[in-house]
């Protein structure tokens, strides 16, 4: 972009450290756990309450079509963080902060977004969950604290508990019901609140504010007032197919295990289906409203024309879909989330349909900033998109889940190649709920050897510091 190039050059003579705030934008950097496509403005299933994120797509861009790397908290941030796939720093698996750099000499020589701005002259601060942990990772100038990190939480389990089951395996948080009794009580309410006061303050240097939410993550708690705007007798259910997984692999259903999660057909049993629905979209809308304190705050700031806005969530979740109540999959309700870029000066209310990835927001947010380019990054910049001016979209979206496990998204065709060679292939246009697997149809052969000259030639190996030993699969790995 030639925008950019002019503006390093204003830099570089007229600052001494190369960086002026008049020519960079602030970022606002607001990350969500656990968001599927149930946004009121994407196209799932269901249809949440939520007028603040809703709002932003109508300022700015909304990727329908833009994937996680990961379909687990862990990895997919840290490929967000450092710009990396999983194949490239065998971050697959769940992976503390502090280790996410030990897995290979590879990872070890990536940069931490959040330095390579610093290294630009930027001042950095987070709150929250942006990294799996807070900011172990120490990569933020000025980190926000001093409060319950995943809570609060009752005394006692309400709905849920694997741990009195003996048919589960595994621990979980998964729980649902009304707690606490006030929205200042809950983590996300003291972390919008943080992140509204640095906007009230005086930034001398361009800043890069981040600002991590945990809901929609488990357990689903949430005061009653969120609950009642969900009626259950409203409240329609996702698609469920009872013999799904017919024609889907045996590895794959070995990879997918989640044996310490309920189930669709449990939870039929049980008449709690809506009950999950409902606590599941109530802390959307409590979220929803978090973020729209952080716009509202910006907007009426000072630095209100000078900002970047990008809002992501860290992977989808299924809700019912395929028997499940999880993410920990590739399919494409595990992979697929929200993704909405606000550029100042930027065509508002569009959309875009490519195939894109978290893996794109390091290197979009660097073009969009004037920044040198991070040459590291696997993503692809989305700047020329977000400009209007990308007719053409080469990159399908690809995400890891362990070695040899992996989704090619495209435009129409979603596919799925597993460690012992099984595959899945959908027609997303057809079959958005991936219900038909065409992979064994040789008229779809030349789509399948398409979408497969995408997949890496090598692979990182599984980085010993990145775990999850939830089901028998990845025990023993």
């Amino acid at each position: 972009m030639k925008k950019k190039y002019i503006y390093l050059l204003l830099a570089i003579f007229c600052a001494p450290n190369g960086i002026s705030a008049q020519e960079n934008p602030n970022v606002l950097f607001i990350a969500i756990d656990d968001l599927n496509d149930y946004v009121n403005c994407m196209d799932g299933a269901l249809k949440a309450h939520t007028p603040n994120i809703d709002r932003l797509a109508e300022e700015g861009l909304l990727f329908t079509n833009a994937h996680c790397q990961a379909p687990i908290c862990g990895p997919s941030r840290a490929c967000i963080m450092t710009g990396l796939y999983p194949s490239s720093s065998g971050n697959y698996l769940q992976v503390k902060d502090q280790n996410i750099k030990k897995g290979n000499d590879y990872v070890a020589q990536s940069t931490f977004m959040p330095d390579y701005f610093e290294s630009h002259g930027y001042k950095t601060l987070a709150v929250g969950k942006i990294y799996h942990g807070r900011d172990r990772a120490e990569t933020f100038d000025e980190y926000g604290g001093g409060f319950d990190w995943f809570g609060p939480r009752p005394p006692e389990r309400m709905n849920y508990d694997p741990y009195s089951r003996p048919d589960k395996q595994g621990g979980t948080s998964t729980d649902w019901g009304a707690f606490p009794e006030h929205d200042s009580l809950m983590t996300d309410y003291k972390v919008a609140e943080w992140a509204v006061s640095k906007l009230s303050e005086e930034h001398e240097k361009p800043f890069f504010l981040a600002a991590g939410f945990l809901r929609p993550h488990v357990p689903w708690l949430v005061p009653q007032k969120w609950l009642d705007m969900y009626p259950k007798e409203q409240i329609n259910l996702p698609p469920y197919l009872e013999n799904d997984f017919d024609d889907i692999p045996e590895f794959a259903q070995k990879v997918a295990e989640a044996p310490m999660m309920p189930t669709t057909e449990e939870l039929i049993a049980s008449g709690e289906w809506k009950d999950v629905l409902q606590a599941y979209l109530a802390c959307i809308t409590f979220v929803d409203a978090q973020v729209g304190k952080l716009l509202d705050a910006l907007k009426n700031s000072a630095y209100s024309d000078n900002t970047i806005i990008v809002l992501w969530a860290d992977h989808g979740y299924h809700l019912g879909e395929k028997n499940r109540f999880a993410k920990q999959a590739l399919w494409e309700r595990d992979t697929r989330t929200v993704l909405i870029f606000k550029e100042q000066g930027a065509a508002s209310g569009q959309k875009c349909s490519h195939p894109v990835q978290l893996a794109d927001i390091y290197p979009t947010l660097l073009d969009l900033c004037n920044l040198p380019e991070y040459e590291m990054a696997d993503g692809h910049s989305l700047a020329n998109i977000i400009a209007g001016t990308q007719e053409n979209w080469a990159y399908p979206a690809l995400s890891f889940y362990g070695v040899g496990n992996v989704a090619v998204r495209g435009e129409r065709y979603r596919l799925i190649q597993y460690e012992d060679g099984s595959l899945e292939l959908y027609d997303m246009e057809k079959d958005p709920n991936e219900w038909h697997n065409l992979a064994s149809q040789k008229a779809y052969d030349d789509v399948i050897a398409e979408l497969q000259s995408h997949i890496p030639d090598s692979w990182a190996p599984l980085s010993k510091y990145s775990k999850y030993n939830f089901n028998d699969y990845f025990k023993n790995k």
